[in-house]
């Protein structure tokens, strides 16, 4: 379950913690009556800022890392308290978008997660704000949630907000926009539709980020629900498809190993390809050969994740065989004829179709 700020600080109504009591009430019952439950809980800048007295989330870096670690102790203490009651305890998870990038380090959150939920804790986790810069935060909890919700082949992932789900208009302007119950594809028509929502300054993230994590989470078949906390708490009735909300319904699987290439390894260039080169690998599922490859952006080496480009859009994710200077020697060029152009020749494919992850 994925909880934003506005439910954890009160700030998006006046109900205060009492709406956050209710969803620790039914967390617990959930919980209690033997099955496994992992928090990704916002909050910490939130709360650490109105402890700062600041009425706005904070701009520059430093101030949002300091009242990320001021806020983080009492966001802990918020969930200790509301669970404490049930016999419940809960672990502090904190993490950026590094701890997923180096394969090691993704099997052992993993690992720790599945254990502590062996041993009868609610994990708690958020992006780790304190340390985290623009180059390794995910830059809302949206898709942290995804990413941790693929990571231990979860059943299912609840994004609680304050709207019923996604609308195919804005139901803040347009009273005649309808609830869309249940998405089988995010094509572009659906993103379209995602519109920023207007929310509490102390958050960040709108229907953009959640389609972005329904997606993640849809190519690992982790069925994902978009539901307004103000109004649907009652776990056992989401995941029983009971409440008036957003389903996304998964309709493929990536194995674990392609679910790190596409969705927790760090990119490190990218590589442009011709139609052709695109067709083959979006429709037909094929390797990447040197002869459809156009163009190279960035320095990477042998063994690097990288995008593929195709009309300025990103179509698949991949782990090359060649570094960027090797590919930039022998791009457009028939594989028969890399050995000659790089006096060795160690694969056919620049990309071979078992380390190729198809997007969209």
């Amino acid at each position: 379950m994925k909880i934003g700020s506005g439910l954890i600080t009160g700030r998006s109504d006046d109900t205060g913690g009492q709406q956050l009591s209710k969803i620790a009430d039914e967390i617990a019952a959930f919980n209690n009556a033997g099955n496994e439950i992992i928090l990704v809980s916002s909050g910490a800048i939130a709360i650490g800022s109105i402890k700062l007295g600041l009425k706005k989330r904070p701009v520059d870096l430093p101030s949002k890392q300091a009242a990320a670690a001021i806020g983080q102790v009492g966001l802990m203490n918020r969930w200790g308290e509301l669970l404490s009651k049930y016999n419940i305890s809960v672990a502090q998870v904190l993490l950026t978008k590094s701890d997923f990038q180096d394969r090691e380090r993704y099997l052992n959150t993993r690992n720790t997660l599945l254990k502590l939920i062996s041993m009868g804790v609610i994990p708690v986790i958020n992006e780790n704000d304190t340390v985290a810069t623009e180059e390794i935060n995910f830059g809302d909890n949206d898709t942290l949630s995804s990413v941790v919700a693929s990571k231990v082949d979860a059943d299912a992932l609840i994004i609680i907000t304050d709207v019923d789900g996604l609308y195919d208009g804005d139901p803040a302007i347009d009273k005649n926009a309808k609830l869309i119950t249940e998405v089988k594809k995010i094509t572009e028509n659906v993103k379209n539709l995602a519109s920023k929502n207007v929310g509490c300054e102390l958050s960040i993230g709108g229907m953009t980020s959640k389609l972005e994590a329904a997606r993640i989470a849809m190519a690992s078949v982790v069925t994902t629900y978009i539901i307004n906390g103000k109004k649907n708490i009652c776990i056992f009735d989401i995941v029983s498809d009971r409440v008036r909300c957003t389903k996304f319904v998964p309709d493929a699987r990536l194995e674990s190993r392609k679910r790190w290439i596409a969705f927790g390894a760090r990119v490190s260039g990218k590589i442009v390809v011709d139609d052709g080169a695109a067709r083959a690998i979006s429709a037909h599922s094929k390797s990447l050969l040197p002869a459809g490859i156009v163009n190279v952006r960035g320095n990477f080496s042998k063994g690097d994740i990288v995008s593929i480009i195709s009309a300025n859009k990103e179509i698949a994710r991949g782990l090359v065989f060649y570094s960027s200077e090797d590919i930039k020697i022998i791009k457009g060029h028939k594989s028969s004829e890399i050995e000659k152009l790089l006096c060795r020749k160690d694969y056919e494919e620049v990309i071979h179709k078992d380390n190729l992850v198809v997007l969209g």
